[in-house]
């Protein structure tokens, strides 16, 4: 059977853009279908803008950390309009490299919502296309909860294209992108409340990053209340108005829903082809990305086996590989370092202690807890804290964490040992980088004693 393409790929993000141009690097023939814009979540909408907003939220402590080090600062102020449009403008830049890539690779692009058809069939608008092969990266799409007046409130999507910026924001989640939009907003002036309806804030996370990060934000001045829900919503004439679970209520700018993401399935006719998917919409893969439909595939967050940007990208290279490349790969999905953008940062590869203990029972803790040598002279209270997880029987670690500046940087090379299963021996082997906080990861000595 004769087919327009070798492969067509549903969703231009990390995923499927990797995907498509190895495919085509390796002589397939290709087109990728884009409803938005080339670069996905990550690029448009997600992690790129995200860690742009980040940063301008550092500067306000940023000037009061330069007093303690001999600099006068004048006065300062903020303007959201401008760190908006100069955002856009990245975005924009980045967006074309991506379209810009993709078409030297030999990529077809298609703009528009492609639906599936059948098992090698693809609709865009009033066109279908044939494919020996689908591969299916649409990524996944905000959660918003059953509340009344959900209507009235925004995600991070809308948060990074607000016209005017809100003084007093509440944001509901206790997920990564809840306390990054939570020190974003506070660092540019916003009077914020997070909501989380548990007990503590990143579930799934170490309990000791989870506590500390917990403690450091309500130092800086964040209202973080837990085991707090909204049950409505309503609109006032300067902002929306919230009743809690305990009956109060709270008057703010804006409400910003972080309630996770569900894979982005909905209408996109998976069903029609016969493809399994799971309760919450996530597309069924094996370890090599197939469906129960032999030609079709996917990667990334659609699936919800590890929604991070570097995965789906692994993810993608693995796909092409293993169909284009005559190189069966199956990507792995152990070990991932991963970061929190919050303030302080979190950098965690591996398993939490109560994983750890899951898992190989005996096992040993090491931990540091200092005050960063920025801030002895800066003035800040904020500490930072590193620890290492280490299997007893084999002395091999099994997970490393992080809270404080830099966590994100430093997490990367730790990633590298945790991976290659190296022992905390060959931790303690390792000459420290002096003066610096990376180095407590080295001269940890002594076992916590539980």
């Amino acid at each position: 059977m004769t087919f327009d393409y070798d492969l067509f790929v549903i969703g231009a993000g990390s995923g499927g853009v990797r995907a498509s141009r190895i495919a085509s690097g390796l002589g397939a023939r290709v087109a990728v279908a884009e409803e938005f814009r080339v670069g996905g979540t990550c690029v448009i909408r997600g992690c790129v803008p995200k860690k742009l907003l980040v940063y301008a939220s550092h500067f306000s402590e940023d000037f009061e950390t330069a007093k303690g080090f001999g600099w006068t600062v004048g006065d300062t102020s903020f303007d959201w309009n401008t760190l908006i449009a100069r955002k856009d403008a990245e975005i924009d830049r980045l967006n074309g490299l991506y379209i810009q890539t993709l078409k030297g690779a030999g990529v077809e692009i298609i703009d528009g919502r492609a639906v599936v058809t059948g098992p090698n069939e693809v609709r865009v608008g009033d066109k279908t296309y044939t494919a020996k092969t689908i591969l299916v990266a649409v990524g996944g799409w905000p959660q918003m909860p059953d509340v009344p007046g959900i209507e009235h409130a925004i995600t991070s999507n809308e948060a990074l294209h607000l016209e005017k910026f809100p003084k007093r924001i509440v944001i509901v989640g206790g997920g990564y992108i809840a306390v990054e939009f939570a020190g974003i907003f506070h660092g540019m002036g916003a009077e914020v409340t997070q909501l989380y309806r548990s007990e503590q804030i990143l579930r799934g996370f170490d309990d000791d990053l989870r506590s500390r990060l917990a403690d450091e934000m309500r130092k800086k001045g964040v209202d973080l209340r837990t085991n707090t829900n909204v049950t409505n919503i309503e609109k006032t004439d300067d902002g929306v108005r919230l009743t809690l679970t305990d009956g109060s209520t709270l008057d703010a700018d804006a409400v910003m829903y972080a309630t996770g993401r569900v894979p982005n399935t909905k209408g996109l006719g998976l069903d029609t082809a016969g493809v399994e998917l799971d309760a919450s919409g996530a597309v069924k893969v094996d370890a090599y990305g197939k469906t129960n439909v032999d030609s079709i595939y996917a990667v990334g967050d659609v699936t919800d086996r590890v929604q991070l940007t570097p995965v789906a990208i692994k993810e993608g290279h693995a796909f092409a590989l293993t169909l284009y490349g005559n190189t069966p790969t199956s990507p792995e999905h152990d070990a991932i370092p991963s970061a929190v953008f919050s303030q302080p940062p979190i950098g965690t590869v591996g398993m939490s202690e109560a994983e750890a203990r899951e898992t190989f029972g005996e096992i040993d803790i090491y931990e540091s807890d200092f005050r960063p040598m920025k801030h002895t002279l800066g003035g800040a209270s904020e500490r930072a804290y590193t620890k290492l997880i280490v299997d007893k029987e084999s002395d091999k670690v099994v997970g490393a964490h992080m809270i404080g500046m830099d966590a994100a940087e430093i997490i990367q090379g730790v990633g590298i040992a945790v991976k290659a299963g190296l022992t905390k021996a060959q931790f303690d082997a390792t000459v420290a980088v002096h003066p610096s906080s990376a180095e407590e990861f080295v001269l940890m000595r002594t076992p916590r004693a539980d």
